[in-house]
């Protein structure tokens, strides 16, 4: 089993920034991380994934160019910094881990993740 812990959230202007990181706990580090945020009153979204051993992220067109996720195996810490910060990226961000290497787009398919950390919340004001 994998424990997962955010942290990094915290309330900022728009155009700000904040990197939020993902600690992950257990006997390995899982081949495909990903971020998801829900905002008050809608769905859970996914925002971005990567591959842990190889690749760069892929990303929803809501934070491609803004967002960037990478990851420090050696410290098995998932990343994500957020640059141009709006007030619709206000949400409750989720970090996620699977045991099988991401498919394309595999932020878009949240079913596919099983382990999720408590989330932590960001706030970008206008």
């Amino acid at each position: 089993a994998v424990q997962l812990v955010e942290s990094g959230g915290g309330s900022v202007q728009a155009g700000g920034s904040l990197r939020l990181s993902c600690a992950a706990f257990g006997s390995y580090f899982p081949p495909c991380m990903g971020w998801f945020r829900q905002a008050p009153g809608k769905e859970r979204e996914g925002v971005a994934s990567i591959n842990t051993s190889w690749g760069d992220g892929d990303y929803a067109d809501s934070v491609k160019g803004r967002f960037t996720i990478s990851r420090d195996n050696a410290k098995s810490t998932l990343y994500l910094q957020m640059n141009g910060l709006k007030p619709e990226d206000t949400a409750i961000y989720y970090c996620a881990a699977h045991n099988t290497y991401c498919s394309d787009r595999a932020w878009s398919g949240a079913a596919d993740f099983r382990y999720w950390g408590q989330g932590t919340q960001v706030t970008v004001s206008s």
